[in-house]
């Protein structure tokens, strides 16, 4: 009740006043909206690239930052969907610069909070949902809410079939005359990207010359199964930060290892946010052949405590625990579940120190991100930059 009387008396307010101020730029633009639990980045720098590949003006909104003229935009920390004022002011820009189509990520929060009030998104696209940000939307019927306010702001929606709310979205779509493209979507998590994102510019309408060619040359998005090393054994760094997302991550991960390579993976669980995330531990113990629970933005909840409850789903699956004491001799191939390490740089050290030939290292839950989350402040953090210094020390203990 609080948050929905700041989002009217606040949220609301400032959103009207943004558009008025700057014109309603977007009225100018193609709008295309992405949003869903996971992917939506992926999917959203997908129908970009398309369509810039294929001679279009477009620009791009998304977790990563904005990209007007290639150029690139810092949208701010942990910032899915700007503030209205920003986003207005993004709007602005690309169309002062002659930019034609948009895409746009969104968030549950940001359509719930107005952020995106008065946009008409000539197509969107909803991926999946799943259990999250239930810290903020308390129920999943909140939560399904929030993200079906895109259908209510779209000319035409792609829709995934296995969506587990797919008949409720689909009324709401029906209701309001919405163009309506149900697909179903593969269960590992690139494919799946690549689905939403081209039937979404097949619903625009436009010409997409050689899709698969250009497809073929996409870089793929900072901090989203990217590899980052890859010679003796690869490191991966993924923003999965969900149980269903890491789930996504892992299984991928396991079909490429090869020559009974073993999959290690990095992980934590923010703080301040919904406590089924924790449970991540349970997906780890499963899919994981060793696994280090760390840091990932605790805010101001204890890293220990956060720790102990990722430990204990872990447990429930069969995973033990060790200490980092028992790995005296680390040629042995066969590992124990999982080790607490606070420190995320040390964590990071630790599981490139015991990496093999063959092995894939997967860091989860930073990704592209620029700080960490402690307390009330923001200390500067690079997954990149762990990496590098992991592979440094590394190296420098096989010299010795």
């Amino acid at each position: 009740m609080i948050q929905e009387l700041k989002n009217y008396l606040w949220h609301w307010p400032k959103a009207v006043v943004a558009g008025l101020a700057y014109g309603f730029p977007a009225g100018k633009l193609t709008l295309i909206g992405v949003t869903g639990t996971k992917g939506k980045t992926t999917t959203s720098h997908l129908i970009y690239f398309l369509l810039k590949e294929s001679g279009y003006k477009v620009g791009l909104i998304s977790t990563i930052g904005a990209l007007l003229n290639n150029k690139e935009v810092d949208t701010g920390l942990h910032v899915t969907s700007p503030d209205p004022i920003e986003l207005n002011k993004l709007f602005k820009s690309a169309v002062d610069s002659g930019i034609k189509y948009m895409v746009l990520e969104v968030t549950s929060s940001g359509l719930d909070q107005f952020r995106v009030w008065g946009l008409k998104f000539d197509v969107s696209v909803i991926t999946n949902i799943n259990p999250d940000h239930l810290d903020y939307h308390k129920t999943m019927e909140r939560y399904v809410d929030a993200k079906a306010k895109i259908i209510k702001q779209s000319k035409a929606v792609v829709l995934n079939r296995d969506i587990p709310y797919f008949s409720k979205l689909t009324k709401i779509a029906k209701n309001r005359q919405v163009k309506l493209s149900v697909i179903r979507l593969s269960d590992y998590p690139q494919k799946a990207n690549i689905q939403a994102a081209t039937e979404a510019v097949k619903m625009l309408r436009v010409k997409i010359k050689n899709q698969d060619q250009i497809l073929k040359k996409f870089p793929g998005v900072p901090g989203r199964m990217e590899t980052v090393f890859d010679n003796k054994f690869k490191i991966i760094i993924d923003f999965a930060h969900t149980p269903e997302s890491l789930q996504a991550a892992l299984s991928e991960i396991r079909l490429n290892i090869k020559n009974n390579g073993r999959l290690i993976a990095v992980f934590g669980c923010a703080g301040e946010r919904d406590h089924g995330r924790r449970r991540m531990g349970a997906v780890a113990g499963k899919l994981a052949d060793f696994f280090v629970i760390t840091a990932e933005d605790p805010r101001t909840e204890n890293v220990e405590e956060i720790s102990e409850e990722i430990a204990g789903w872990a447990k429930k699956v069969g995973a033990s625990e060790v200490y980092e004491t028992e790995f005296v001799d680390r040629k042995f191939r066969k590992l124990p579940s999982f080790i607490r390490i606070t420190d995320r740089q040390e964590a990071i050290n630790f599981a490139v120190s015991i990496a093999k030939t063959g092995d894939v290292v997967g860091l989860f839950g930073k990704g592209h991100e620029k700080s960490m989350s402690f307390g009330k402040t923001e200390m500067s953090w690079s997954e990149y930059e762990a990496v590098k210094k992991a592979l440094k020390i590394c190296a420098e203990s096989l010299d010795t």
